[in-house]
């Protein structure tokens, strides 16, 4: 008799899998990695975009690989910065990345190199997307649906920097300009770096779309250009320790509101 007994609704793999159970998957991919972020206290990141194709060094190297090796060396600067930044101000940040290779993965080696925890916002995909092996373990996420892994990208997120990449590495960058200049997102004076400006001028030609009436002249100024990692480390760290800073105080204010009431 007791193997006749019916699943509960939420043991039965075949519904949550089903059409109708979308938006309990929607929400899981809400609810879990807010579970995990909040356990290990993670409130500030560093997202880098770039492209999956982008081959390590020694490794059937390819025209992309000297970006390889700047986002490594970039995370690496980057997730030293986070530590001294600790010290001064008790908080800390976390690379984060899309999780697979090229890219993504020199930036996690990078960070992982410098003894930092480092996280990958993976996606199932039909081909590149597989996590790399240097993400923290309990910072490895996987995700089916594209919106839910973009709202992480930028929920905890500092500054955004955009290294050379394909569609995937413009929606990304289009994307977080689109809320910028919308005023969307919450934090309006984010920092959004581009590697390499020459790489940038060849495949987008940003003043035109001022010429055009497209955007407005200020538009240009949501984002700048960095050539190299002490340029990217000089030009981010007062910015990340003011805005982490705010945070900080706001979320005390709330803490503290909270235990009187």
């Amino acid at each position: 008799m007791a193997d006749d007994k019916p699943l509960k609704a939420f043991e039965n793999h075949e519904f949550l899998k089903s059409r109708e159970a979308r938006i309990l998957r929607i929400l899981s991919e809400y609810i879990e990695p807010e579970k995990r972020f909040n356990e290990l206290n993670i409130q500030h990141t560093v997202v880098i975009f770039g492209s999956a194709r982008a081959n390590p060094p020694g490794k059937d190297e390819n025209q992309l690989t000297k970006y390889y090796r700047a986002a490594e060396d970039f995370a690496f600067k980057l997730s030293k910065m986070s530590e001294e930044i600790e010290k001064e101000i008790g908080s800390r940040f976390y690379v984060c990345t899309g999780g697979g290779p090229g890219i993504m993965e020199a930036a996690n080696r990078g960070a992982k190199n410098a003894g930092e925890p480092t996280i990958g916002l993976n996606i199932e995909l039909p081909f590149e997307q597989a996590p790399n092996p240097y993400i923290s373990e309990s910072l490895n996420f996987e995700f089916h649906y594209f919106f839910m892994r973009k709202l992480w990208f930028l929920f905890y997120a500092k500054a955004v920097i955009i290294f050379p990449g394909g569609y995937g590495t413009m929606d990304e960058f289009f994307e977080t300009l689109t809320l910028v200049q919308t005023k969307k997102l919450e934090k309006l004076d984010i920092p959004i770096l581009l590697y390499d400006r020459e790489f940038w001028d060849q495949v987008i030609n940003f003043e035109k779309f001022v010429d055009f009436g497209l955007i407005s002249p200020e538009d240009i100024n949501l984002f700048q250009y960095f050539s190299n990692s002490e340029e990217g480390i000089e030009y981010l760290k007062p910015k990340l320790v003011e805005s982490m800073k705010n945070l900080d105080n706001i979320l005390t204010l709330r803490k503290n509101k909270n235990h009187i009431l």
